[in-house]
């Protein structure tokens, strides 16, 4: 499941493991028992953020797709191998650190307009439960606020494997996905096009790109 946390480090715990795990066997389904190696995966991991993205995608003008992420985020994270229902996740995301590679767009994104980020800096995700669907698919339920209102979202997160790498970190894999209404959170600014449409898309995917890195207490 998706992991976020402002450390882009954390000493590991090394594995006994040589190379990459797989993550379910092929078939499996809804209540079929977990892969053995999940288990060993069971407690605390933190994000590496050169090698993970918290991003966004939108249609806009109707032709093309604008891409953007966010750059300054707290969260924690607990997964649960043995028992996925006892995983948990937070994420805090800082508003102002929307990066969509134009200088002039992130700044309309931050003002009143779309998200006002200063009355409403943060947005935050907080899960609620999460379930094994099969595979290596899970499904996580959890209540996402912006702009001071909250609503129930639904990602689904593949796990894509684990790793001892070269430098002795156990890294572990992830991608979350889903598509909200962005109207449901206030968000309703537009334009509207001569042709018909308009010019940005109510509909929002969010996406959790997640390398992760096994946390550990200090000695």
């Amino acid at each position: 499941m998706g992991i976020f946390s402002r450390r882009q480090s954390a000493t590991l715990e090394p594995t006994s493991a040589a190379g990459p795990r797989t993550p379910f066997p092929e078939g499996a389904g809804p209540g079929d028992a977990l892969d053995p190696a999940l288990r060993a995966l069971t407690g605390q991991w933190t994000i590496d953020r050169p090698h993970s993205r918290i991003g966004f995608s939108v249609r806009h003008a109707m032709v093309t797709t604008v891409r953007g992420a966010f750059g300054d985020y707290d969260s924690t994270l607990y997964f649960d191998g043995a028992r996925p229902s006892e995983s948990r996740a937070e994420i805090v995301i800082r508003i102002a650190s929307v990066d969509t590679g134009v200088e002039q767009r992130d700044a309309h994104l931050v003002g009143r307009d779309f998200f006002d980020a200063r009355r409403h800096p943060e947005m935050v995700f907080r899960s609620t439960s999460t379930v094994h669907e099969g595979g290596g698919t899970f499904r996580m339920t959890g209540d996402l606020t912006i702009r001071d209102v909250t609503r129930p979202v639904e990602l689904q997160l593949d796990y894509l494997g684990s790793v001892l790498d070269p430098f002795g970190y156990e890294r572990a894999g992830f991608d979350g996905t889903t598509t909200i209404d962005r109207t449901d959170w206030g968000l309703v600014y537009n334009q509207r096009l001569e042709a018909g449409g308009s010019m940005v898309s109510e509909k929002v995917r969010l996406q959790f790109d997640i390398s992760a890195i096994r946390h550990t207490a200090p000695e």
